[in-house]
């Protein structure tokens, strides 16, 4: 399997990054394991779901992003849940924690939120984890739609815990407006769910049209990256892209 191009800046100012998104089950499993998965990816930015939300949660997520060579960009337990982790290499513009309306007896979700710089790009990042609920979920699919559109930037990336396979009405919703990365260009694994016999695909990627995908999917094969760190991290497997954001 080739390998995804490394992050660089072009000569016309555009970007060439790496982006991770990643369900780290509360980091309930191998805290070292996640974090060496994380470092091996290389990635500019980390979209989290399932990040610590109780008991000293901003310092296990402070850990994590040191352990894995990151910052801490917004997002845990003020989102219930999805978070955003950035290399130095992102100048933070603005951020935003969202918390979407609650449904009695389900856990309320969130959406994490950044307008970052790399180089001469701006970029809105978005992380969510949609409800287990099939109408919750289609209904928060269409709220992070209109979430992308207020953000006032041309282009966007969302990384999330989609609950459903591509052919769910949710996300199905989502990629009317926004490209899968996976399937725009495949690389790597496809499914994320379970690592021990993976057999659906539930956490995906999605970019706004004018961003560029170079290669998508589970970094199974990924220098560094072991089977065995995958199978400790958490209970679903990462799935990391290569993108192309245009100069603003």
């Amino acid at each position: 399997m080739p390998l995804l191009p490394n992050s660089r800046t072009e000569p016309d100012g555009s970007a060439v990054i790496r982006v991770l998104s990643y369900n780290i089950r509360s980091m309930r499993d191998d805290t070292d394991a996640l974090a060496r998965v994380i470092k091996a990816c290389a990635p500019d930015l980390v979209l989290i779901q399932e990040a610590p939300r109780f008991f000293r949660w901003r310092k296990k997520l402070a850990r994590l992003a040191r352990e894995s060579g990151l910052v801490v960009v917004t997002g845990g337990a003020t989102t219930t849940g999805p978070a955003i982790l950035s290399s130095l290499r992102a100048s933070v513009e603005r951020t935003e924690d969202i918390l979407l309306p609650s449904t009695p007896g389900l856990h309320r979700r969130g959406f994490a939120t950044a307008v970052v710089r790399f180089a001469g790009t701006r970029l809105g990042v978005l992380s969510c984890h949609l409800s287990l609920q099939k109408d919750e979920r289609y209904d928060q699919a269409g709220m992070l739609l209109d979430r992308l559109a207020g953000m006032g930037v041309e282009h966007v990336i969302v990384g999330g815990d989609l609950n459903e396979r591509p052919d769910g009405p949710a996300f199905r919703r989502l990629t009317d407006t926004l490209t899968d990365c996976r399937a725009a260009s495949p690389w790597g694994g496809e499914h994320t769910w379970t690592p021990a016999d993976p057999y659906q695909r539930i956490d995906a990627i999605f970019a706004t049209k004018g961003v560029e995908v170079l290669g998508c999917g589970v970094p199974s094969e990924q220098p560094g990256v072991t089977d065995t760190d995958l199978r400790a991290a958490t209970d679903h497997l990462p799935v990391l892209a290569a993108l192309r954001i245009p100069a603003v």
